[in-house]
């Protein structure tokens, strides 16, 4: 066992070695991967070390860099090396964190945590919280939650009952709202129908005068309105403090997604932006964009813990739960499930509020960094400066085909490797994202994603002068 596990640690420690030089791009072609991890069907087993060897070998070029300081399509952090090493134990020690019982030593760190983050992102101490995968199933809860309070205001209830029958629901969001909570829509069984769009102005910020109007009427229909922390493209915060109020005069519940922007609690440059949101009655963020931890980490808060509760404590004649210790699967939507909570603590106490804000305030300074400079070269233009680490710009052709142009640049720079970036429509137009959300990235990470994108502008004018 020890050789395999050393074998399999001295390849990840290579990777580490090499990442921040190696090319951010996925550069083998899917048919050389099919190739080469297609294998005969196992009928007879393998040694272990032979297998892990063979599959470094073979994913050669399939892995794509996002947890590199260049790379900045998506809303990814990479992982920092005490998460990861946290990660490593996480596996080891193999705990089914479903319950107490079955993981006593995560069901403490999960308190713990939970505890920290609140006092981190100013959300209420006594909202209650639970581990999730991500920010989707953080949406899920949250949402479910409150289904459950209001119906349950109306007499209805829903667990029980199901929808069939039951007082429609409908969600109050801008256009910018991330697909995400459509999909949780989806799952609950709301229906994305539901949702109504209340318009947002020039930053992408919901508008509260129109917020009021949408809700009011003599129907009194259950309501949830989505506020954003970070606009995914542009960064953009709603106006908590002013919709938080409207929406609760109005019995609606709110919603927050913060993703990532809920982060900003920790920067004393940004969290005014936050300003009002400890008023909201839920709350979502992900662990893999600003704490910089392994994917499959989430985390939601809700103000109402008998309604995130009910939505999905259940009782088993096999389940022993340790009293006086808060019991995990009485707040997720998973029972056998990872233990996430490991890395999360370790982060967290390696780095400390100080450690969080600086993260924060140097990738906003990068993507501000990115945004303009890319904007000042010849057939650049800024659609949207960051309001923290999202930014905008699109490429300019001669022929007023830029959306073509658009898409062409952000694929040279890909194809080159240095640096990798991702498209969005965005208002009816094709658009670069900058997003930095990650850890590593440094000055020099910046300089040379700005010189790939300079070279692939003059190797686009090459191009076209000679066709």
């Amino acid at each position: 066992m020890t050789n395999i596990l050393r074998a399999a640690a001295a390849h990840a420690i290579r990777y580490l070695d090499t990442q921040q030089s190696g090319p951010i791009s996925a550069m083998a072609t899917v048919e050389e991967l099919r190739s080469r991890l297609t294998k005969p069907f196992p009928e007879n087993g393998t040694a272990g070390e032979q297998v892990i060897d063979e599959l470094v070998r073979d994913v050669e070029g399939g892995i794509l860099g996002s947890s590199s300081g260049r790379f900045f399509g998506w809303v990814i952090g990479g992982t920092l090396p005490v998460a990861i090493a946290a990660d490593w134990l996480t596996s080891t020690w193999d705990q089914n964190a479903a319950s107490n019982a079955t993981a006593p030593a995560e069901a403490v760190v999960e308190e713990v945590c939970g505890e920290w983050v609140k006092e981190f992102l100013s959300i209420p101490g006594s909202a209650s919280f639970a581990f999730v995968t991500g920010c989707q199933m953080a949406h899920t809860v949250a949402l479910a939650a409150a289904r459950h309070k209001l119906l349950e205001d109306r007499g209805w209830d829903v667990e029980r009952q199901g929808l069939s029958g039951a007082p429609s629901l409908r969600i109050l969001a801008t256009e910018n709202t991330h697909e995400s909570i459509m999909r949780s829509v989806r799952l609950l069984g709301i229906g994305t129908d539901a949702i109504e769009c209340v318009p947002a102005d020039a930053r992408g910020c919901m508008e509260v005068g129109k917020l009021a109007a949408a809700l009011q009427g003599p129907e009194q229909r259950p309501t949830i309105v989505c506020l954003q922390a970070g606009d995914l493209n542009t960064g953009a915060f709603d106006p908590f403090e002013q919709a938080c109020p409207i929406a609760h005069a109005a019995n609606a519940w709110v919603h927050v997604d913060g993703a990532f922007g809920l982060w900003v609690a920790t920067s004393k440059r940004f969290r005014h932006l936050l300003t009002g949101v400890h008023q909201a009655d839920s709350w979502t963020t992900d662990g893999h964009k600003w704490l910089n931890l392994p994917f499959d980490t989430g985390l939601v808060f809700v103000a109402h813990p008998s309604a995130h509760r009910a939505a999905f404590a259940q009782d088993t004649t096999y389940s022993v739960p340790r009293d006086g210790l808060r019991n995990q699967k009485d707040w997720n939507p998973e029972w056998s499930r990872r233990a996430r909570g490991f890395p999360a603590y370790a982060t967290i106490r390696a780095l400390g509020r100080s450690g969080i804000g600086e993260m924060v305030d140097r990738c906003c300074a990068h993507a501000d960094r990115l945004v303009s400079a890319i904007g000042e070269l010849p057939g650049a233009e800024i659609m949207a400066t960051p309001v923290i680490n999202q930014g905008l710009v699109r490429f300019l052709s001669d022929d007023g085909h830029h959306d073509r142009r658009t898409d062409e640049i952000m694929a040279r720079v890909r194809a080159k490797g240095v640096a990798w970036f991702g498209g969005a429509t965005w208002r009816g137009m094709r658009v670069m994202r900058v997003s930095v959300c990650n850890w590593s990235t440094s000055e020099r990470d910046v300089e040379q994603a700005l010189a790939s994108v300079r070279e692939a502008l003059i190797d686009a004018s090459d191009t076209s002068s000679t066709s």
